[in-house]
């Protein structure tokens, strides 16, 4: 079946999650044959990984200065209208996050809504009995907000670390569709509002490595380059820069040892290409940074994310019968690559991801997903950058899981091509008794 596209995908979410609170999902479902786990990473040294981190040119190190790399996965859910990651309607959030360690990832990037933050509500979502017994029974009562505490709390204790991500303004799917950072509902204010919400909440915590500010700014379609997000316009409407920096030094305020995660744009200003902006993805424009980069008032928390798909997603020009791994690099180069060539800052690829047949991931032919996704994963690998797939979820046409949960991934090869990037850390970073609510800040 064709793949659904990436902003419709999580239709499907809710559709399941309705079709559970009526029984007719989830734990009635047949069982699914017995999950086969795949080899755990190997194990880093003790202690690597612990603590806050921070930059330092082109790298990520950790509390006590080890280089390390974000190697994981995203979880979606809480940014839509169910307000919870999705998959708990029949599998216990402690089963999904084990299994989540037990296959290497280091990091999970967890989607949030300005909505779910000012207006948390008890997800109907969650179910209480799978097929094995009860689940999520510790989370009978609790409202979305209290529900992402326990996922941080237990992934901590799994050696896991958090990313947490402004999706969007109000609960629904895929990115912002005006492109920006705020809507009518959500200004400006309440957006920077709700960051100094979440990093004081959990100021203090090193399992929440840091914040990613937005999720895709991008030119809408059908929009001129100045009504949509840019980059060092001095416009505070659209310069994305601007708002990242405004943004940045509040979160560094609310919580100092946080990264400060940036995404791009998707049109930026370049007389040397045809039309007079280069593009890219939504969010993986990040050409501006060469000569306007995000500086905060306190150095080593900037990191530049990027997001990019294979032509699953939509056929960019630069899939082709002539395309290339050269041709591909470059692309990546251009837009994003060269700030960790550099020593600029740090690059994450915060979403990338590909479907559940062979041909997603190994198909040879030039311009296709397979080329993409192989290509891309030797790009990220050679260059020493960090990642997080798109995404666990089951029901997502990339996701790594089955619609049911089972914890064995969907197709062993895709597993296998991403562990072969995982970067493995020492061990458990939040220890009992940290403290998850920070103390708000003082002026």
């Amino acid at each position: 079946m064709e793949a659904l596209p990436r902003h419709v995908r999580p239709l499907l979410a809710i559709v399941v999650s309705a079709l559970a609170a009526i029984g007719l999902a989830g734990p009635a479902a047949a069982p699914a044959a017995a999950a086969v786990r795949l080899p755990r990473a190997p194990v880093a040294d003790a202690g690597t990984g612990d603590g806050y981190w921070h930059t330092s040119g082109s790298t990520i190190l950790d509390a006590a200065g080890n280089p390390v790399r974000i190697a994981g996965i995203n979880w979606y859910g809480f940014e839509t209208t169910d307000e919870v990651v999705h998959g708990l309607w029949n599998t216990d959030y402690k089963s999904v996050i084990d299994d989540i360690a037990q296959l290497g990832y280091n990091t999970i990037r967890i989607p949030l809504s300005d909505q779910v933050v000012e207006s948390p509500i008890v997800p109907s979502a969650v179910g209480f009995y799978g097929q094995s017994g009860p689940v999520n029974t510790d989370l009978k009562g609790l409202d979305s907000l209290q529900i992402l505490d326990k996922i941080i709390d237990y992934a901590g204790s799994d050696g896991l670390k958090i990313i947490l991500d402004n999706h969007r303004s109000e609960a629904g799917n895929s990115a912002e569709q005006n492109g920006l950072w705020y809507t009518d509902q959500y200004p400006q204010t309440s957006w920077l509002k709700d960051w100094d919400t979440v990093a004081q909440r959990y100021a203090g915590n090193p399992t929440v490595i840091g914040f990613d500010l937005r999720n895709e700014p991008h030119t809408p379609a059908g929009a001129t380059y100045a009504q949509g997000a840019t980059w060092g316009t001095g416009d505070p409407a659209t310069d994305w820069r601007l708002a990242a920096t405004t943004a940045g030094n509040e979160v560094v305020a609310d919580d100092p040892g946080a990264l400060v995660f940036v995404e791009g744009i998707s049109n930026y200003p370049d007389a040397s290409v045809s039309g007079g902006y280069s593009t890219d993805w939504w969010g993986g424009n990040l050409d501006g940074v060469a000569t306007a980069p995000v500086t905060l008032s306190s150095p080593g928390h900037v990191v530049y994310s990027a997001h990019d798909y294979g032509p699953q997603e939509f056929q960019q020009t630069w899939f082709n019968s002539t395309t290339t791994a050269a041709s591909l690099d470059a692309v990546w180069t251009k837009h994003w690559g060269y700030i960790a060539q550099q020593g600029i800052a740090p690059v994450w690829v915060g979403e990338f991801g590909t479907g559940n047949t062979a041909a997603d991931v190994s198909d040879t032919t030039p311009g296709s997903q397979g080329q993409w996704f192989s290509d891309l994963l030797g790009y990220i690998g050679s260059n020493q950058l960090s990642w997080t797939y798109w995404a666990l979820n089951g029901e997502d046409s990339y996701g790594l899981l089955d619609s049911q949960y089972d914890l064995a991934p969907a197709l062993a090869a895709k597993q296998s091509a991403l562990a072969a990037l995982e970067f493995p850390l020492g061990g458990a970073t939040a220890p009992a008794g940290f403290p998850r609510h920070g103390s708000a800040r003082t002026p």
